[in-house]
């Protein structure tokens, strides 16, 4: 039996007659005649009696029927969802977020969530290298990272670049709301991430540009233990721009670092050349939309 039998045979019980289910089928009469004969012959029981000029159905034919009803309003609701999904209307968006984060992701969510309400999420936080690895191993389809890092084989949507800032501890006297990397290079600092990633390399890369020495004490990838630890005066720091607005709140001083050579460029990426779910596609729209507001 195939779904097409099924449907046949739903037809012939509603209406009673060959002739009419033929007719609601749109074929003719012997062919429908015979597949009610061949699922009788499969099943090996008689599934409508006739009684005068309309069929009767039997008990076997009563069971298939309600079974027929399920099978059909199924495949019909998979097709709807298959088609949802293809439409992103329905699935799953998987995407990965840099450790620092994207402030604008919670509301770029919601938003998202107004227009695709059945689509479900997950979402990975980790460095930007690792996110890339992630994308290629297809474990997420989209990532939003921070640059530079090797993006063979990906494609790439800047979405912004951000400055950094010199934070210490309130502790410390009040500076000018400006400052050079020369000028940091004496304060004891802890640098955020994980040397050799992220924004760990930045910072590091913009001072030896500038041949200059920084003086590293240590290094710290949980952030709020990072700005317990400026606000304690145990040492100073540089972050992004992004760090302040998602850590408001602490008794620190940030002053935004007035060298061009260190700012951070955040771009939302996914594999090239691969298939990438409608999902997906809309989520990347939308954020391309927002980007060039």
């Amino acid at each position: 039996m195939d779904i097409r039998q099924l449907r046949y045979f739903i037809a012939i019980v509603e209406e009673r007659k060959i002739s009419a289910a033929a007719e609601r089928l749109h074929i003719s009469q012997p062919p429908l005649s015979q597949h009610l004969k061949t699922m009788e012959e499969e099943l090996g029981s008689k599934l409508v009696e006739r009684s005068g000029k309309y069929f009767e159905v039997t008990e076997a034919g009563k069971a298939l029927y309600k079974y027929a009803l399920r099978v059909t309003q199924l495949m019909e609701e998979a097709k709807m969802e298959v088609k949802e999904v293809g439409d992103g209307v329905n699935g799953r968006l998987t995407i990965g977020i840099n450790t620092f984060s994207f402030v604008e992701l919670p509301e770029l969510l919601n938003e998202f969530k107004k227009l695709y309400p059945r689509v479900t999420y997950k979402i990975q936080q980790n460095e930007s290298a690792h996110l890339c690895k992630l994308v290629r191993d297809r474990i997420v389809e989209l990532a939003i990272i921070r640059m530079p890092l090797e993006l063979d084989n990906l494609s790439v949507l800047h979405l912004h670049s951000e400055p950094f800032y010199f934070i210490t501890s309130k502790k410390q006297k009040h500076l000018n709301d400006e400052i050079s990397l020369d000028e940091i290079q004496k304060y004891p600092l802890i640098l955020p991430s994980t040397e050799g990633l992220g924004v760990h390399y930045l910072i590091k890369e913009a001072f030896s540009r500038f041949q200059l020495h920084p003086n590293i004490v240590g290094e710290c990838s949980d952030i709020t233990l990072l700005m317990d630890l400026i606000t304690s005066d145990f040492g100073a720091s540089i972050v992004p721009e992004t760090i302040l607005k998602r850590h408001k709140g602490y008794p620190i001083h940030a002053y935004k670092i007035s060298s061009d050579a260190l700012t951070a460029s955040v771009a939302l990426i996914w594999l090239k050349n691969h298939y990438l779910s409608k999902t997906a596609q809309n989520f990347v729209e939308l954020i391309r939309e927002v980007a060039m507001k």
